[in-house]
């Protein structure tokens, strides 16, 4: 496994890490606790010491199951997770006032139960899990990261940014306050080469980026005839003919890159790995198969060059969360 420094933080994690939001049972169908546990100790078996997860994930479920890996290993393991918003709205409207979501008070006693359902003594990185760039001088949250930073509650804080809003967060990242950022960037939604990763790399912030296989789309295993079970959000995410979009626009890029698409995730995670910008990758992995193919890619080689160039011309910025 490579390892990236996490910005400012300091901290040293691999460059393929554990998104725990499958595992918390929500929105994902098909997640077994059991299963759950194997999957993050063989991660951390095979090197992995990165782990995002969040409150919102199953009420704390994701954070429990974390917790209960994370205290019985002996290896250093970094826990990130999120304070969910106090108006429960995900992504956040634009508009919305920076009291209705996040307060001083209500930061310290979403990370003192995270730290409860965890376990652990401090929190790695605590992030919001939404975010409107206009709060960054906004309201008193601030005062309550500042304070459980002293208290030694939380060592690093960042913020989770809106879905495909890459731009969201640059007032804030020059503010010096953030330390890492989260925000979808994968072969499809390639934004945030643009702006968001240069100023990262400007002011030392570290970046997460999720939605690397976007929901499954880019592994190549969504067909036309694809099913979900019932009460799994992809069945709105995917719904009337995206499917079938996504199905083509993917095989489109193996005969671009003349490989077979089996090869699709492999593609997808080291095309955003190859980015110099880039901290940590985080899949979701509910099974030891997914985490023995998708740890088999954090080796620090990402894509030759040419592979690189390819792909800027399959971008395809959409919005399939509405």
């Amino acid at each position: 496994m490579h390892y990236r420094v996490l910005g400012k933080s300091g901290l040293r994690i691999s460059e393929v890490g554990f998104g725990a939001w499958g595992i918390g049972k929500t929105s994902w169908v098909g997640a077994e606790d059991d299963e759950s546990l194997r999957s993050l100790h063989l991660a951390i078996d095979l090197g992995l010491n990165f782990i995002d997860t969040a409150m919102g994930y199953g009420n704390g479920h994701s954070e429990r199951l974390v917790g209960e890996v994370v205290k019985s290993r002996s290896e250093d393991i970094y826990v990130a997770t999120k304070v969910s918003p106090m108006n429960l709205k995900w992504p956040a409207p634009a508009g919305t006032a920076v009291q209705d979501a996040f307060k001083k008070e209500h930061m310290i006693a979403c990370a003192e139960n995270s730290l409860r359902n965890l376990g652990t003594e401090t929190i790695d990185l605590l992030q919001t899990h939404v975010w409107l760039d206009d709060w960054a001088d906004q309201g008193d949250w601030l005062e309550g990261v500042e304070r459980l930073k002293e208290q030694g509650k939380i060592r690093a804080f960042g913020i989770s940014i809106n879905d495909h809003d890459a731009d969201n967060a640059l007032q804030a990242i020059r503010s010096g306050v953030v330390d890492a950022v989260q925000f979808i960037y994968n072969v499809f939604d390639q934004a945030p080469e643009e702006k968001l990763l240069p100023l990262c790399m400007e002011m030392n912030v570290g970046t997460i980026v999720r939605v690397p296989l976007d929901e499954g789309g880019l592994t190549g295993d969504v067909r036309p005839d694809t099913t979900f079970p019932e009460g799994d959000f992809r069945n709105g995410y995917f719904r009337d003919d995206r499917k079938r979009e996504v199905f083509e626009r993917v095989t489109a890029i193996a005969d671009d890159l003349g490989v077979e698409l089996e090869r699709m995730p492999e593609i997808a995670l080291r095309f955003i790995l190859s980015h110099p910008g880039v901290s940590t990758v985080i899949p979701g992995m509910l099974r030891r198969r997914e985490v023995e193919m998708n740890c088999a890619l954090g080796d620090g080689r990402g894509l030759p060059e040419e592979q690189v160039r390819k792909l800027k011309k399959h971008a395809w910025l959409r919005n399939f969360y509405k």
